[in-house]
């Protein structure tokens, strides 16, 4: 067994073990009757992801950038969820996420820049605490997908719409470059998530979790393969996320 198949093996068998650990509060839970937590909500979410760049940073001084990539990659989106109630403390909802970060340098007339993102989206499962009161603590877990971008640029002067065109025709000459690489994943993201009502109506969140990602392949420019990607280069990434919430809460 490969390698990669095993490690893949590992991020499920963790996540089982992750949402068995919610199931057990809910057997416990219908055993002492705590009372059961209700409510919906949406906002928008601010998360602080800390990826691999260790790949990207050994190739910056080649390209012609002496700063590297470093800390964590911010990004924005939004997210909600609503209590099924047909099972106590159970919430559903989704979420989307995405930003970038790069590094740039200006050599020999040349702007040359290295920009690297992560985005995607994710329905969430979560199971809220029933013993602890006031506040909802939840574990879950984000299932859906992503994208992992790298792209490389190299241009020089101002750019001219006709020109644009002739280069690919041979009536043109540039040292402009540019590349696109894209790495599409499945994700399984445990999380734990603390949202603070500050009335009934709106609250905040604080989290984290760790995003584990399944795919090996890797395109480039208009969906050709790429070879020979390094496997660290991945979206695997802890996070801590914030948000603000408008809804019902009922901890």
């Amino acid at each position: 067994m490969s390698f990669v198949v095993k490690n893949q093996i590992l991020k499920i068998i963790f996540i089982l073990l992750f949402l068995s650990a919610s199931v057990s509060f809910a057997q416990m839970k219908s055993q002492v009757g705590w009372m059961s937590k209700f409510g919906l909500a949406g906002g928008l979410t601010a998360t602080w992801m800390f990826p691999n760049y260790d790949e990207i940073n050994r190739q910056l001084p080649n390209f012609g950038i002496s700063e590297k990539l470093s800390g964590g990659l911010l990004t924005w989106g939004g997210s909600g969820y609503v209590y099924l109630m047909i099972v106590d403390d159970l919430r559903i909802g989704g979420m989307g996420f995405g930003g970038t970060q790069s590094v740039l340098s200006s050599t020999d007339g040349f702007d040359k820049e290295v920009k690297y993102g992560l985005g995607g989206g994710a329905f969430t499962i979560e199971y809220t605490l029933p013993f602890i009161k006031r506040v909802g603590v939840s574990l879950g877990a984000m299932i859906g997908g992503g994208t992992l971008t790298v792209e490389q640029f190299q241009n020089k002067g101002n750019f001219s719409w006709q020109e644009t065109w002739d280069e690919f025709n041979g009536n043109g000459e540039t040292e402009n470059i540019s590349r696109k690489m894209e790495n599409n994943y499945f994700t399984l993201t445990p999380t734990i998530n603390i949202d603070i009502p500050l009335t009934r109506f709106f609250a905040i969140r604080v989290g984290s979790g760790y995003q584990f990602t399944m795919s090996e392949s890797w395109t480039i420019e208009n969906n050709k393969t790429l070879n020979n990607v390094p496997s660290s280069l991945n979206g695997d990434a802890f996070f801590i996320q914030t948000g603000i919430y408008l809804g019902f809460f009922a901890y």
